[in-house]
């Protein structure tokens, strides 16, 4: 049963001096979750540009970052939904546990072949994510109201901030093992397991969190759940559908693609919403909602960067970087399967850039004539396959060739051989039968000897980077925090976050710098560029999460705390978006350098407007809670 709000206030007292049972209870359940919840995002774009012949989609940069971007986006837009259902009626708990369950089989279906169950699966982790995540972090906010825990509220944030990377930094190693040793579907499963395990202890646990477990129940200034629906999900939806269609309109999508174009029209009303609270907030709460909507618009661009990490920079870590290892490091890791084993047999197919290669059209493609046919599965008949040949820019020499389809008749040659030029002059990726994509700017003196095996990290490792900075880094900020409190020097929490937005914007322009180290489609660059890059990202990271948590447990109203939680969740929402959108021009941008030094500048930019608002923030910071 949820606990009453006199429960709540008479049961705070007996909370035990120093950090209560509950928040182990509610850090070790989130590390699980997160567990499922990175594993599944380490390796879902891996998954969906890898090669049909070995388990991926084999979709292309520009579909896959679509679907990454959309997936991120909608898991973080769910809360909206979830925080408001637990706010007025299901209580934290129960969304809590509704909402593992449901995360738990869609990593299940994940493992299950076919698009429909990798759809459906998304679907039942999107919802899922909607109940559990921002009634989780509510629910500690609430145990943490006390009066002898407030003190401590950033603190504790703080260590659960460092339970949820934890759980980030092992998953990509399990994901590792499984997805090598026996494939994408043991990968995702495990992430399934996760989440069961977090919900056993967080059920085994629930006593002790019930304390903070209340229902509120609706003011005068709110809006009943019936008219949310009416006035906001709808609208929503309505919205929504004029962005699918609007290509039809102007004839093409206004932000590259129509899910893009759906998504952003659908969040238009939601934020309506939410200045809608604010307007009609009492005086009282009107400044703490004010401030906090402001700290979240700021705080966008952190986001954006932030999920490069399974877009851009899981690219980066793909493509651009040389993860070759030492031969007594590869001694270690290849019996853990912790090596992409990297040879000179031509036979994989992937998708790469074409300015990796330069293409000539061969006589075979010319004279409608080639050696391999192919076999239409609807009628059986047989098909010829025209190719393109590619050879390195660098030296002449044979990279592998591209194969395009065509039926027999003349007009459908022809549309195929002028796709292929386009495609290789216009700088997309193309399909192609090559050798290891991975030798494709990798100098040749680095190859592997004919019949010999050349081991590299695995991708997904490089994402345990920010976690393991994260848990190594969190000890180490908080002490800092202290000394300069003792010193009578403390920051404030708004000059922590725009110091945090800075640092996020020089994590991207370590980005530019690797970038210019040499010439990214002859040669790879220095994994020490990319680690550096996690590490300054990490400090930037520290100082606006899990602030920002704090944050709204802190400013805002206590009827509304999940609803607002649900609010900094949308921030991630559009974030997400907006990063699998960048992403999806990743192969048009010629200079890679101008991609990051687009999100640095976008980071000053908001940093200036945080240091902006610091003085103002700071004082309501303090009007809530007697501290800044």
């Amino acid at each position: 049963m949820t606990a009453t709000k006199t429960q709540f206030m008479s049961n705070t007292a007996a909370v035990r001096k120093g950090h209560p049972r509950s928040l182990y209870i509610l850090f070790l359940t989130e590390m699980f979750e997160r567990f499922g919840y990175y594993l599944m995002v380490g390796i879902f774009f891996l998954y969906l540009v890898g090669s049909k012949a070995h388990g991926g989609k084999g979709f292309d940069t520009l579909i896959a970052a679509d679907i990454v971007g959309s997936y991120i986006a909608l898991v973080y837009l769910t809360p909206f939904i979830g925080g408001l259902i637990a706010d007025r009626f299901m209580g934290y708990r129960r969304a809590i546990i509704f909402g593992g369950v449901l995360m738990a089989c869609g990593y299940f279906g994940l493992a299950l072949p076919g698009l429909p169950a990798m759809f459906i699966s998304l679907l039942c982790i999107i919802v899922g994510n909607g109940f559990f995540k921002p009634n989780i972090s509510t629910l500690l906010g609430n145990i943490y109201n006390a009066d002898d825990l407030k003190a401590k509220k950033d603190v504790a944030y703080n260590i659960f901030y460092m339970g949820i990377n934890i759980g980030a930094f092992v998953c990509n190693f399990v994901a590792d093992i499984l997805r090598h040793k026996i494939g994408w579907g043991a990968a995702f499963s495990a992430a399934g397991f996760g989440m069961i395990l977090g919900l056993i202890i967080f059920i085994s646990g629930s006593k002790h969190v019930k304390v903070g477990d209340v229902i509120k129940p609706a003011t005068k200034e709110d809006m009943p759940l019936s008219k949310i629906f009416l006035y906001v999900f709808g609208p929503a939806i309505l919205v929504g559908t004029l962005g699918w269609n609007f290509h039809k309109i102007i004839g093409h999508p206004l932000f590259a693609t129509v899910s893009n174009d759906a998504f952003f029209f659908a969040c238009v009303p939601i934020i309506i919403f939410y200045i809608g609270i604010l307007l009609r907030a009492s005086h009282e709460d009107k400044r703490g909602l004010g401030a906090l909507l402001a700290f979240f618009a700021a705080s966008t661009v952190f986001w954006v960067i932030y999920n490069q990490n399974s877009t851009a920079l899981t690219i980066w870590a793909d493509q651009y970087t040389n993860r070759s290892v030492s031969k007594p490091v590869e001694k270690i890791a290849k019996p853990l399967y912790l090596l992409q084993e990297v040879t000179l047999d031509s036979s994989t197919q992937a998708r790469v850039d074409s300015r990796f290669v330069q293409e000539s059209i061969t006589a075979d493609m010319q004279r409608k004539l080639d050696s391999t046919m192919k076999t239409d599965p609807s009628t059986k008949a047989l098909y010829p396959v025209y190719t393109v040949t590619f050879h390195s820019k660098k030296d002449g020499s044979y990279i592998g060739r591209g194969i395009f389809d065509a039926v027999a008749d003349e007009k459908g040659v022809k549309e195929e051989r002028r796709n292929a030029i386009s495609d290789t002059t216009t700088g997309e990726a193309l399909t192609v039968l090559c050798q290891d994509p991975y030798l494709q700017n990798l100098p040749k003196d680095q190859w592997p000897k004919q019949g010999e095996t050349l081991g590299a990290g695995s991708t997904e490792l490089f994402q345990s980077a920010n976690p393991f900075y994260i848990v190594i880094l969190t000890p180490l900020i908080l002490g800092l925090f202290g000394f300069m409190k003792r010193k009578n020097m403390p920051l404030s929490t708004p000059l922590k976050v725009g110091i945090g937005m800075v640092i996020a914007g020089l994590s991207s322009l370590a980005m530019v710098f690797a970038v210019k180290s040499c010439n990214i489609y002859l040669d790879k660059t220095s994994m020490i560029w990319i680690m550096s890059t996690y590490g300054i990202f990490s400090v930037g990271e520290l100082l606006i999460s899990p602030i920002g948590l704090s944050m709204v447990s802190k400013l805002s109203p206590p009827r509304l705390t999940a609803l607002m939680m649900g609010a900094w969740f949308l921030v991630n929402a559009i974030a997400g978006k907006i990063s699998g959108m960048m992403a999806s021009y990743w192969d048009k941008f010629d200079d890679k350098s101008n991609y990051f030094m687009l999100l640095f500048v976008l980071a000053l930019f908001s940093a200036a407007i945080i240091f902006f608002m610091v003085k103002w923030l700071s004082a309501v910071v303090k009007e809530k809670t007697g501290s800044n």
